[in-house]
């Protein structure tokens, strides 16, 4: 009796953390992953430094992003943090 007592807290201590704080956090970073899968050549997207852009190129792990002065630069796909608007092909699927 006295170990359930001794016990008891830090197993619902435990369970309180996963479902206010582990579990919440594995859904954002599969939504984030389904984001970054889902990239397609003409989204605008920005960076998690900030460089807002328009995709040209996909590799498998690379995006080559064209900026606003006609630049192109190569990024890790895990560098977008989110896509602000979704090329016309993707919206014509939907």
């Amino acid at each position: 009796m006295e170990l359930i007592s001794t016990v008891g807290p830090l197993i619902l201590m435990f369970v309180l953390f996963y479902f206010l704080l582990i579990r919440p956090q594995q859904k954002r970073q599969k939504a984030v992953q389904q984001m970054q899968s889902d990239l397609k050549k003409g989204d605008k997207i920005v960076t998690i430094g900030g460089l807002h852009g328009i995709v040209d190129a996909i590799d498998e792990g690379k995006i080559v992003i064209k900026c606003g002065d006609g630049s192109r630069l190569t990024y890790d796909r895990a560098a977008v943090r989110e896509v602000t608007e979704a090329s016309s092909n993707t919206l014509a699927k939907s």
